[in-house]
């Protein structure tokens, strides 16, 4: 089971006390009455659904029923951070954080450490 950390709360809960909200710091249109209908459906249904890290939002539905902020790996299920609603996106490096099998997936051979079978690293 996933732990979860709401930020309004301060502490770590099980997944099952949250639900997913969709894509995080999407701009909403100021006056959505005069939009296109492309433009409508481009903000209201289209969304990125990329493999790696995301920024989402996420509610404490079981607990103090707030909406906050994540950032989550999708291929890992890894939470990196979480932070309250309407603060700003944060800047981390995410390379820094990677360890594992899946980190080395991403970067590129001449970044990786290369051992022949008598365990020397080339």
């Amino acid at each position: 089971m996933l732990l979860i950390r709401c930020p309004y709360c301060e502490e770590e809960r099980p997944e099952l006390e949250f639900r997913h909200a969709g894509e995080a710091h999407i701009a909403r249109p100021t006056d959505i009455a005069s939009i296109s209908d492309e433009e409508f459906e481009k903000f209201f249904f289209i969304r990125s659904n990329p493999k790696g890290i995301v920024y989402e939002r996420w509610r404490h539905v079981h607990g103090c029923g707030r909406f906050f902020n994540a950032v989550r790996n999708t291929v890992s299920d890894k939470f990196y951070m979480t932070y309250k609603a309407g603060e700003p996106k944060p800047d981390i490096d995410f390379a820094a954080m990677e360890t594992g099998p899946a980190a080395s997936a991403n970067r590129e051979p001449s970044e990786l450490n290369v051992t022949s079978g008598d365990g020397e690293t080339k």
